[in-house]
């Protein structure tokens, strides 16, 4: 198709769009199937040199993603639908979709107010951080084996920093028989949350609180006690890209070295959790950071799939203040 000066991605020579609010009907008009506006949406990505950091891992599988959940097609199903036609009612979702992941830099996952892990849909928005946690992959059939030898005999788990509630969810599977509470400083996250929890008809099972780490938990304790807390350095901070400060800040920072809620995660935990209990936390790269500020601690490290010991895990015996 042919780009005029008015194109919503034509480059400007700095590696970023211009933001352009109108469009032009004729060369909407020329994108006509799905193929089409994928071959766009790519484009403009590229030329806008986009983050894929929430969900995928480059600009193919976003637009897919993008223009899947736009038009209200199954998420794993292109093919079918790569040469169907796009009627003209539908089309200008489409280009402010697009338009606004390119210029803006806004996450897909909001734009279209879904996330995923593995095979797990949840509702998401700017109040809570997009899902993605190796806790979804260490709670995927193993359920924390061997630290936890029956899953079925956990009677209690806390997932603290719970955000949209996606391991709280994942938890009330992992382990069939537990009470789970879902624990947020913020009442905004925990909206959000309360609506997936709805969604999987587990309001029997999970429990929302919102309270900052164990102050509205009233000494209550646990077998399991799980946390994907915010760990990014303040350093890094200043070099995330774009589409991450489109994220509860409050989710992301936690001080110069990354670790300020992990400080007290560790000195407060023992306290919340049964004897033989544990406590497993993800810090992503920031493994050598808490091995320097807590040398004399038995940490186990799990390893993902990716290669990264980015989730630590202690026994109730090993923390700090256990008796």
């Amino acid at each position: 198709m042919s780009v005029n000066q008015n194109h919503p991605c034509r480059s400007t020579g700095n590696g970023h769009p211009e933001e352009e609010e109108n469009y032009d009907s004729g060369s909407l008009a020329e994108l006509v199937t799905v193929r089409d506006w994928l071959r766009y949406a790519v484009t403009c990505f590229n030329r806008a040199g986009i983050f894929c950091g929430h969900g995928v891992d480059n600009t193919y599988d976003e637009a897919v993603w993008l223009i899947l959940a736009t038009l209200a097609l199954p998420p794993d199903r292109l093919e079918p639908f790569l040469d169907a036609c796009i009627p003209s009612d539908e089309r200008m979702a489409l280009f402010e979709n697009i338009k606004r992941r390119a210029s803006e830099r806004i996450p897909t996952a909001y734009l279209i107010h879904e996330a995923w892990l593995g095979t797990y849909r949840f509702n998401v928005d700017e109040r809570v951080i997009v899902p993605r946690s190796w806790f979804a992959e260490l709670l995927d059939g193993n359920a924390f084996a061997p630290w936890i030898e029956d899953p079925e005999t956990v009677t209690g788990v806390l997932d603290l920093c719970t955000g949209s509630g996606c391991l709280a969810i994942l938890m009330a599977e992992a382990f069939p028989n537990a009470g789970i509470v879902a624990a947020d400083l913020s009442a905004d996250a925990l909206a959000v949350a309360q609506r997936n929890i709805t969604e999987y008809e587990l309001n029997d099972r999970i429990e929302t609180v919102q309270g900052d780490l164990f102050a509205s938990l009233n000494g209550r304790q646990f077998d399991l006690i799980l946390c994907n807390p915010p760990y990014v350095t303040a350093e890094s901070m200043k070099r995330l890209p774009l589409e991450y400060l489109h994220e509860p800040t409050l989710a992301l920072a936690a001080g110069e070295d990354g670790l300020d809620i992990v400080h007290r995660l560790i000195f407060e935990a023992a306290r919340h959790l049964h004897p033989g209990g544990i406590l497993a936390v993800e810090v992503g790269h920031n493994r050598e950071l808490v091995e320097n500020a807590f040398p004399e601690l038995p940490f186990t490290w799990l390893t993902t799939c990716s290669g990264v010991d980015g989730v630590f895990v202690l026994k109730r015996e090993g923390l700090p203040g256990a008796g």
